[in-house]
């Protein structure tokens, strides 16, 4: 088998599933509280994809206010049968799964049916159709059964595909390989008669790892494989460049080959901001089951070096829901209008917030506003974790004309640095060399330094939850204060530091 780049879906993609259409394989992620929600990503080879379309947009969109970032869409599993596309997920409150949806199309890239709910517990839902034509519903929950081995179980139930609703006896199949981990992320595969159930345990952070068992019937019993864990980096030390790997979904190619689509995480100094991204290993089958990366037992050919870049189009994002806003080519760069809202990116609603995925370690994101425009505006360019764990470029008016300043907030705890007055048109630019984020402001040939911040105090580690870095623009005002326009908005590697003066930031 070929030797692939990873990652190859860099950036927060988490938890992907895959299906293949005679040779086009469809990719999902998980999305969170983002909008729209669940990404379909379109591949010919397994290694290059390209988003085509979102199932939770429009009318299939299901409203998260109130929901922390880290809440909101889970793990979704992508499935294609009799012509249908079929995608299922958990939308989860208080991390933990509240409400599982299943939702229908004829074309991947959409419209997507509006999801209906389904009587299940638990997370991570998935779908196996059978050679018999039956449907068979997974997820994971809390173990139930007496005498259970392990914390966390697998539950299986029959879809009537019909009326698109869980019908038969529930059965339990597996509490897990790993004594005390909690299980989850359950597929069903069938290959030479045997049933290949396919989980994740160890959490999804260092201890993360692929495992399975196998039956003679879909319905069980199910035995664990004793290789299991499949593939983990646990053992693999600190300096190993990709950790956390976990969360497998196989498919196989038109000739015969089988892959595993993987999620893992490049940390930096210990402390990953990414999230966690989409990694592609080997797969081989023998008459135990599948085998992952099959000589090495690890994901190989991770891109060496700090600043991975990426041509991706921005896949633009909003929190909780959708804004009034609009992305158009510039000439420069893009032009991205937002109209404001009255609420701050610590509240648990819609703010006027757009910002695309990090999906490098070294970048530089830089725009132009025009002082001119700004009234009650507070406005700027922002790094954003979470509702908790924020820091920005931001431009205001005060008593004696614009100043621009960092305002943020780490683990809750407000952020602000020294006020640098500016006027006219006035650059707005976040930059990382992957160990730090340098918030800067500039008008002509000068550029003023307002805060410079370890990348560890924006790390998943360190703020918690399960996202990456998004990198966008904040625009908070009443409505009535008119719509802002970032101009020249460019993304990708940065260009060599400027001279620059002003003070760091610092902590009230």
């Amino acid at each position: 088998m070929r030797l692939v780049p990873n990652p190859v879906l860099p950036g927060c993609h988490p938890d992907p599933s895959v299906c293949r259409v005679g040779e086009d394989y469809f990719m999902v992620t998980s999305t969170f509280a983002y909008h729209p929600g669940i990404p379909v990503h379109h591949s010919r080879d397994l290694v290059t994809w390209r988003l085509v379309g979102h199932v939770l947009t429009g009318a299939s969109w299901l409203p998260l206010d109130g929901s922390q970032v880290a809440d909101g869409v889970w793990a979704p599993t992508i499935r294609h049968h009799d012509g249908v596309f079929y995608v299922v997920f958990t939308v989860a409150r208080d991390r933990q799964g509240a409400a599982t949806y299943l939702t229908t199309a004829s074309d991947p890239a959409g419209p997507w049916q509006v999801p209906v709910p389904l009587e299940a517990d638990g997370i991570d839902p998935s779908l196996f159709f059978d050679h018999d034509g039956r449907a068979w519903f997974t997820a994971a929950r809390d173990a139930t059964a007496q005498g259970a081995t392990g914390p966390g179980e697998i539950w299986l139930r029959e879809l009537d595909l019909a009326t698109l609703e869980l019908t038969g006896p529930e059965r339990v199949l597996w509490h897990g390989a790993v004594g005390g981990a909690w299980v989850e992320a359950p597929h069903i595969y069938e290959r030479a008669g045997r049933y290949h159930l396919v989980g994740a345990e160890g959490g999804t952070e260092r201890n993360h790892a692929v495992t399975s068992a196998t039956a003679d019937h879909v319905t069980g019993p199910y035995r664990t494989d004793p290789r299991s864990p499949l593939l983990t980096h646990r053992h693999l030390g600190a300096r190993e460049p990709v950790q956390n790997v976990g969360h497998a979904d196989l498919v196989e190619t038109p000739d015969g080959e089988a892959w595993a689509l993987v999620l893992g995480v490049r940390p930096v100094a210990q402390h990953h901001t990414l999230g966690r991204e989409v990694l592609l290993v080997p797969v081989e089958w023998d008459e135990h089951g599948p085998v992952l990366a099959p000589g090495t037992g690890r994901v190989q050919g991770v891109r060496p070096g700090l600043p991975v870049t990426t041509d991706r189009p921005a896949d633009w994002l909003s929190l909780r829901g959708p804004v009034a806003a609009d992305v158009a080519a510039d000439g420069v760069g893009d032009a991205v209008t937002l109209h404001p809202r009255p609420v701050p990116l610590t509240a648990r609603e819609v703010p006027a917030f757009l910002a695309r995925r990090q999906d490098m370690h070294a970048f530089e994101l830089d725009a132009v506003v025009d002082t001119a425009l700004i009234g009650a505006h507070d406005a700027g360019v922002v790094a954003f974790q979470d509702e908790a764990t924020f820091l920005a470029a931001r431009v205001r008016r005060g008593d004696d004309g614009c100043v621009v300043r960092v305002a943020g907030r780490l683990n809750g705890e407000p952020v602000t640095g020294p006020e640098v007055p500016v006027a006219g048109d006035v650059t707005l630019r976040v930059r990382s060399d992957g160990e730090s984020y340098e918030f800067t402001c500039g008008s002509g040939s000068r550029e003023h330094v307002l805060g410079a911040f370890p990348h560890t105090v924006l790390s998943t580690e360190t703020a918690g939850g399960f996202t990456g870095v998004l990198l966008g623009f904040v625009n908070e005002a009443p409505a009535g204060a008119g719509p802002l326009t970032f101009r020249g908005v460019r993304y990708g590697v940065p260009e060599a530091a400027s001279d620059g003066a002003g003070a760091g930031a610092h902590h009230e």
